[in-house]
């Protein structure tokens, strides 16, 4: 059950910056189709695209180490004055088929900066150029490797989107398995269930500038390949109650502009119902993934509450 006591609303309305800059978003191509009828061929008959490149600048802002897991590579900052206390795993949103955003960097930066933490960016094969089964590898391979020289309890899974479910699944897999698992758990507007099911979202679709519904339904459709994309296997919402109370404390933020919202609120219902320590954190008038408009207060907010997080 959602309560007063599972969620928040961080902000009344929208910053003037946030307006700003969610109306020149809107006067930009997406970076997704937006009629679902144009995801195949958005896929299909496309490139393979490459990730943003780590700025230059960060170099000799941070310690930058370049590594590999399941073949895959792996980008660690570290502040300067050394390896952080909590050591982040963070996986990038892209709805699974797109790289990592150039957009990705400034908010990474600013959680090095401003938490004192390390952080991992895998920067992981998309599908359809890759099965999905190898984002989980990389997944399970990066975090074993962190766990293998850093105290598993000061490790916290963290991604935006469609990377806010690679970290929950990540973390439901770490907890079926038994082993070493993570501290604490911080989801950026993830993506819970790939069929958008609740119809609920089409009361949000209008103002959501970057997301639609039929487009997400055909890229879950793509990414889960053969299998169901209702399966709990992809679209973590529906993870049995049992499965759902090994998971550590557990924080989302969520704009209100943004159609993740609604399995938001179902999710962090679901996770207190099965005694998880949980809050969910609204932003009235933010868009999908708003944490990146690393400027805003909004942004600055959240991770002002990453960091009381941490340190709980």
């Amino acid at each position: 059950m959602l309560t007063s006591a599972t969620t928040q609303l961080r902000s009344p309305k929208p910053s003037l910056l946030m307006r700003g800059v969610k109306w020149l978003m809107s006067k930009r191509p997406s970076v997704f189709p937006h009629d679902a009828r144009d995801v195949e061929p958005f896929l299909f008959d496309r490139n393979l695209p490459k990730d943003a490149p780590v700025p230059e600048g960060f170099r000799k802002k941070f310690r930058v180490e370049e590594w590999e897991a399941a073949g895959q590579q792996v980008i660690t900052l570290h502040p300067k004055s050394g390896t952080g206390d909590w050591h982040m795993l963070y996986f990038h949103g892209g709805g699974f088929v797109l790289p990592m955003f150039k957009e990705h960097w400034p908010l990474i930066e600013a959680m090095v900066e401003r938490l004192g933490v390390s952080v991992s960016a895998p920067l992981y094969e998309v599908v359809p150029e890759s099965p999905h089964t190898r984002q989980d590898e990389l997944a399970d391979a990066a975090f074993a490797k962190i766990a293998a020289s850093h105290d598993p309890a000061k490790i916290i899974l963290n991604g935006d989107s469609a990377g806010g479910h690679m970290a929950l699944s990540l973390a439901l897999r770490l907890a079926g398995a038994g082993g070493a698992q993570p501290g604490k758990l911080a989801l950026f507007a993830p993506w819970l269930d790939l069929t958008m099911a609740d119809p609920a979202m089409q009361d949000v679709e209008p103002h959501d500038i970057m997301l639609k519904i039929g487009t997400l339904r055909a890229c879950g459709k793509v990414f889960a390949g053969e299998g169901n994309p209702a399966d709990p296997q992809f679209s973590p919402l529906y993870t049995s109650k049992e499965e759902l109370a090994n998971l550590p404390p557990t924080r989302i933020w969520t704009g209100r502009h943004d159609l993740f919202i609604i399995d938001s609120r179902t999710f962090a219902g679901k996770l207190v119902d099965a005694g998880v320590d949980a809050k969910l954190y609204e932003y009235e008038g933010a868009p999908h993934v708003f944490m990146a408009i690393v400027p805003t207060c909004e942004a600055k907010d959240c991770l002002q509450l990453l960091g009381e997080f941490l340190k709980e």
